[in-house]
């Protein structure tokens, strides 16, 4: 269970972040949603500590995260940035370095094994000995996934791990994702922009204005109201293959759909 209680963070004297709690069970997908500015970016990163909430705490199974040395935070969450940094090595050697925290003196067998079928599971075999520096953003970003779910962590934190991807690359990834979610029991929580995209993938959403949570709810609890109040955009809910789908209205359409 993850349990995140009253965190709070300020830059430069200006709060980003007040009094932010919520849970997460195992094995479930938390998407933390709300305009561009608020915050999402800066939760993600408290998580994990890079950056130092001035207030609250992240109890990840009994264990206060805030706490850990890197060494151990790295066995304990796996982390997916919007932009990954990109060296001189392989895509093999690239995703092998997930398997670091777990690692003794050399390179075990097993390492190499998981580190295959993690490649493998992402499509990224054809790429396997090409070099990261040579890759389109969507294939980076692949490599980058692959690393983290190499990793094993019991927490797995994604900034936008869909947005330098076309849509068939959201969706394979997206799916499977929430495949290795619910396999390994990783409690997943991530940001993402597109709300459709969004509601279809998580379990719960987490919607964030101002620094504060305006809700916690099931995706498939999600309402107009709701939405209206994160973003100021009056909407219509339909439910195709019972997913809900947001469709924005103007102004001059909701008034007439009144009348």
């Amino acid at each position: 269970m993850l349990h995140v209680s009253e965190i709070g963070f300020a830059y430069r004297n200006r709060t980003v972040l007040e009094r932010i709690g919520f849970e997460l069970r195992p094995g479930r997908i938390l998407v933390i949603l709300g305009p561009n500015g608020v915050g999402k970016t800066t939760l993600i990163r408290c998580l994990n500590a890079i950056h130092k909430p001035s207030a609250g705490a992240v109890l990840l199974e009994g264990e206060d995260l805030l706490r850990l040395s890197p060494p151990r935070m790295a066995k304990r969450v796996g982390y997916v940035a919007q932009r990954t940094e990109t060296a001189r090595l392989t895509v093999y050697d690239a995703v092998l370095m997930g398997r670091k925290p777990h690692m003794g003196l050399r390179v075990a067998q097993a390492d190499r094994d998981k580190t295959g079928a993690a490649i493998a599971q992402l499509g990224l075999e054809p790429l396997a000995l090409r070099h990261i520096d040579e890759l389109s953003g969507g294939e980076l970003q692949k490599v980058a996934i692959a690393r983290a779910l190499v990793q094993e962590p019991r927490l797995l934190l994604l900034d936008e791990p869909t947005s330098a991807l076309d849509l068939r690359n959201q969706f394979e990834i997206l799916t499977l994702l929430r495949d290795a979610v619910r396999e390994r029991g990783m409690a997943t929580v991530m940001t993402m922009h597109d709300l459709n995209t969004a509601l279809r993938f998580a379990d719960e959403v987490l919607l964030i204005k101002g620094g504060n949570i305006l809700a916690h709810v099931p995706a498939d609890g999600i309402t107009p109201d709701l939405i209206e109040a994160t973003y100021g955009l009056p909407v219509a809910i339909h439910h195709l293959d019972g997913v809900p789908v947001v469709v924005p209205q103007l102004r001059k359409d909701a008034s007439h759909a009144a009348e």
